[in-house]
């Protein structure tokens, strides 16, 4: 069995949940293949995004997208971990943000969200990722393409689909939504940049296990939109 060293920061991804932060994860089965909806695609613009904005999980990005990091949440301070919430891109946006700083326009960031199993292991209580619950997928626009779409917003488009239909985006309104969870790193672009180690460089941190307090998520503030 693979050991891991983690280290431990309030991420707010949960409202009060507690969340350790991983730099490595294990590999699991692979995960139940989402299916593509049948709709014309803007491909000069992304290839999960229709003319209409709506939008499709990517197929197959365990195996061919770069793993940025890992999140194990507990509900409180104390209790076991419940999920792990995976994130993974296209390792072009990684080489692009390490440049820039920037997310460039129709990146994609697929959260995939297990739940967990807990035991008292010959090495420690140990935690491990079972069966996939849903995922959240976020995908960058510059140009604010599909201003009449309530899923588009904050320079982003805003996708939830749960396992037991990954063809199907269940948001109807990122601002009621998703947004939530975003605010307390708006000033990272509504990412938790600070979780993923190939992108901290550009955040000046000392090190990927000890960010800097100024980079902390503040307490989440609901009107700040």
């Amino acid at each position: 069995m693979r050991m891991f060293k983690m280290s431990i920061g309030v991420a707010g991804l949960l409202g009060s949940a507690v969340v350790l932060s991983f730099s490595v994860s294990s590999a699991q089965p692979d995960e139940k293949r989402a299916t593509q909806p049948d709709v014309r695609k803007t491909e000069s613009f992304s290839p999960f995004v229709d003319q209409d904005g709506i939008i499709s999980l990517p197929k197959n990005y365990r195996n061919r997208w770069a793993h940025l990091g890992d999140w194990a949440i507990a509900k409180k301070e104390g209790e076991p971990v419940y999920q792990f919430h995976t994130v993974y891109t296209q390792p072009d946006v990684v080489e692009e943000y390490k440049k820039t700083g920037k997310f460039p326009d129709g990146a994609v960031l697929v959260k995939e969200i297990r739940h967990a199993n807990v035991k008292k292991l010959n090495t420690g209580q140990a935690a491990w990722s079972t069966d996939i619950d849903h995922w959240f997928v976020m995908i960058k626009d510059h140009k604010g393409r599909f201003k009449d779409n309530p899923n588009w917003g904050k320079g982003w488009g805003w996708g939830l689909f749960e396992a037991k239909d990954p063809a199907k985006n269940v948001s109807t309104n990122y601002r009621r939504d998703c947004i939530g969870c975003h605010l307390p790193v708006k000033k990272t672009d509504w990412v938790y940049v600070y979780g993923y180690p190939d992108l901290q460089s550009k955040l000046g941190l000392e090190s990927p296990e000890r960010p800097s307090p100024d980079l902390q998520p503040p307490d989440l503030q609901p009107n700040d939109e």
